[in-house]
């Protein structure tokens, strides 16, 4: 067996020194479990995605509701996985006040309506993305949105860091 000394891990019976090795093995153990984070989160985003869409087309009770509101609340959720992933080691927090800061900025431009921004809105994508009309209640939807994609991040990061500490505590 080998023992710990000056935090190096060392064989007694020659002077190899493992402390590289493992930290090697620690670092391909957090590149797994971001990987792991990376394909649950783009899962994630893809069933987001398409209950957003779903949502634009549904047609059966509180259809209202469903094709506007709704939608607000998965939009919110969709940009903090799809942030998660490019600034992926921000506290969930700071992406969800970021993407509820930047979808009221949206919903105000709503209010004004210059040609290029009129153009885009006539596509459906530009529609979803950047709204046609400003509602003051869309805000109520950004807010439960963006609280379900903090607690949704942060979920993530747990199930991230629990995998992680299981794998190190087995080595």
């Amino acid at each position: 067996m080998g023992q710990l000394q000056f935090g190096i891990l060392q064989n007694p019976f020659n002077s190899v020194n493992y402390g590289v090795d493992l930290i090697i093995i620690l670092k391909l153990i957090t590149i797994c479990d971001m990987k792991k984070f990376r394909i649950i989160t783009s899962l994630t985003i893809l069933i987001i995605t398409l209950l957003g869409f779903a949502s634009k087309f549904y047609a059966g009770p509180a259809v209202k509701w469903v094709n506007n509101s709704l939608g607000g609340l998965l939009y919110e959720v969709f940009w903090c996985l799809v942030i998660s992933l490019i600034l992926i080691k921000n506290k969930p927090w700071k992406i969800a006040f970021s993407v509820f800061f930047i979808t009221g900025i949206l919903e105000f431009l709503q209010l004004w309506h210059p040609v290029f921004l009129e153009i885009i809105r006539n596509t459906f994508i530009g529609r979803t993305i950047f709204g046609t009309t400003f509602v003051p209640s869309d805000f109520i939807y950004y807010i439960f949105g963006s609280l379900v994609g903090w607690i949704l991040l942060e979920k993530l990061r747990v199930l991230q860091i629990s995998n992680g500490h299981n794998s190190n505590s087995n080595k």
